[in-house]
């Protein structure tokens, strides 16, 4: 095809794949610690943005898309819920984002362990 110019990344093998599969659990784990501690939380994020590029082309693209969604409006809802818990209502923003955090930590892993995609 003359005129386009698509990169497309190069395939991988079995043991990249493997790589990444056993990365992406790895930081579904630290997420799942993270809601109870919140540190391990912070080093998720990063390896999801610092490994980002190389998922490019496979299934685990999505879920660290989905892994990285889940981290930053999980923040931006318990900030929301600790700035208004003077107010009471803070309370229940923090439950409902502790509740929203867990389903979607299931729902990913669950997806990873049958190899789908998650949906974007």
């Amino acid at each position: 095809m003359q005129g386009t110019d698509i990169q497309t990344a190069p395939p991988m093998d079995n043991q990249r794949l493997q790589s990444l599969r056993n990365l992406t659990l790895a930081v579904y784990i630290l997420y799942a610690v993270g809601v109870f501690t919140g540190l391990p939380a912070l080093i998720g994020i990063i390896i999801n943005h610092v490994k980002v590029d190389d998922t490019e082309g496979t299934l685990y693209r999505s879920h660290f898309g989905w892994q990285m969604r889940s981290f930053w409006w999980s923040l931006l809802w318990a900030v929301l819920g600790w700035a208004t818990v003077w107010l009471g209502v803070g309370f229940v923003i923090l439950a409902a984002n502790w509740l929203w955090l867990v389903y979607r930590l299931v729902r990913g892993f669950l997806n990873w362990n049958d190899g789908k995609p998650m949906p974007v």
